[in-house]
């Protein structure tokens, strides 16, 4: 009998196989190739715009029924209602404290290094900046509360409104919970749908590179890199500023938890790069719920700090507010004194929190700030303009660390994190 051809062992993947696979790897390259087309070809550049807004608009597009999944699961397979609200005050208690230490950051930075001072604004009066403006006078810490509450469940799912889709999934989830074994039905098809738009977010994630590249070519083509000479100390200062805050405040809280830092930052890296070259913290926002929850937090805890976060919890915005708000102050030669200063800290705790999920807000609430103050020019905030977009991904990576480190000290408080040396990756 003729013995059969033995079996071939497949070729393990070369290096450079390995590392195309890579997300990280792929939009990074994204990212490089987008700034070169951008520098070299402004106009390509430019067209490349509808590249990164599809991409984004895809991860839009499962937000809201993935954050409503992850809260209502996490809520039904606690049962313990009374930990839920715990986990909800921890949050929100946790939030207010360290995004006061990033905006008082800001301020001290800004008091040291006095970057404002020498640029001119003779012709700043020119500019229209009434979309900011505007919005910014009617904007109310009242109004924000109130609108919490949907008037349509629909609404709020088409729409978007992270905060309403929270605040319903809560009580789904209580209601759910309550239940009982009558439940078990409900909640088991729901985890059948929750790894159904996990399974989506991974295949919108094969297309992160090229959302990336058309961000990216966008950005450079449009604003040029000649915008960041005349601002260059500013955005030095706050990209300064925010990796002080991640590595000093925040590896600090990481360290007195009982965690690393580090680790979890080489955890989250492909989302810190997709961030990096979409500027959005929402390009990454469902896959972090599963990341976090691979992590080791527990579901319940992911489901009520990572969403809520987005609105309360943004320790770069914080901080980018802060220091432009002090930065106009000074181009203008405003001395804000330590009393007005404090002010300007206690106006932007609020004003922070009040323009959540509003497109534009970065404006809204710097607007809303000096109108409030009514000492520093509100045209003033053209000053920044040519150069915010570039100063968007240090906000949206110091969002994005911040709360994850919110949800890991959150979950470990609760006793509700198992650490897993090697978690297994979402891609």
């Amino acid at each position: 009998m003729v013995e059969p051809p033995p079996t071939p062992h497949p070729t393990p993947p070369t290096r450079l196989a390995r590392l195309g696979r890579n997300l990280t790897v792929r939009v990074l390259v994204a990212i490089a190739v987008g700034v070169a087309v951008g520098a070299i070809w402004p106009s390509a550049g430019r067209a490349m715009k509808p590249l990164g807004d599809t991409f984004v608009n895809l991860v839009r597009m499962v937000i809201a029924p993935v954050i409503f999944l992850t809260i209502v699961l996490g809520v039904a397979h606690t049962g313990d209602l009374t930990r839920v609200g715990r986990v909800g005050l921890k949050a929100l208690v946790y939030f207010e404290v360290v995004t006061t230490f990033a905006l008082a950051i800001g301020l001290l930075v800004m008091n040291l290094v006095r970057p404002g001072q020498g640029i001119d604004v003779r012709h700043v009066a020119a500019a229209d900046v009434s979309r900011y403006t505007t919005p910014g006078q009617e904007l109310r810490f009242v109004d924000f509360v109130t609108h919490i509450v949907p008037t349509s469940v629909v609404g709020a799912f088409a729409q978007g409104e992270i905060l309403q889709i929270v605040f319903f999934s809560i009580l789904f989830g209580v209601a759910l919970a309550s239940l009982g074994e009558a439940g078990r039905v409900v909640t088991r098809l729901l985890d059948g749908l929750m790894q159904v738009f996990f399974r989506v977010v991974a295949i919108i994630m094969v297309v992160a590179p090229v959302g990336a590249f058309g961000a990216m070519a966008y950005t450079i083509g449009t604003f040029g890199v000649g915008s960041l000479i005349s601002l260059g100390r500013l955005m030095a200062c706050v990209y300064a500023t925010m990796a002080i805050f991640i590595f000093v405040v925040l590896g600090l809280i990481a360290r007195l938890s009982g965690f690393s830092l580090i680790h979890l930052l080489a955890y989250i890296k492909d989302e810190i790069v997709i961030v990096l070259g979409t500027s959005s913290s929402e390009a990454v926002l469902p896959r972090m719920l599963d990341r976090m929850e691979r992590y080791g937090c527990a579901r319940s805890v992911v489901g009520l700090v990572i969403p809520t976060g987005y609105s309360f919890n943004l320790d770069g915005t914080s901080i980018y507010l802060s220091m432009a708000t002090l930065f106009i102050a000074q181009a203008y030669g405003v001395h804000l004194a330590l009393g007005q200063q404090l002010a300007v800290l206690a106006v932007l705790m609020v004003t922070s929190k009040g323009a959540a999920g509003v497109t534009g807000s970065g404006f809204i609430v710097l607007a809303s700030t000096l109108s409030a103050l009514r000492v520093v020019p509100v045209e003033g905030v053209a000053l920044v303009l040519g150069v915010d977009r570039f100063m968007s991904e240090a906000r949206s990576i110091t969002n994005l660390i911040g709360n994850a480190v919110a949800t890991v000290v959150i979950a470990r408080s609760e006793g509700a994190f198992e650490p897993r040396l090697d978690p297994p990756p979402v891609s």
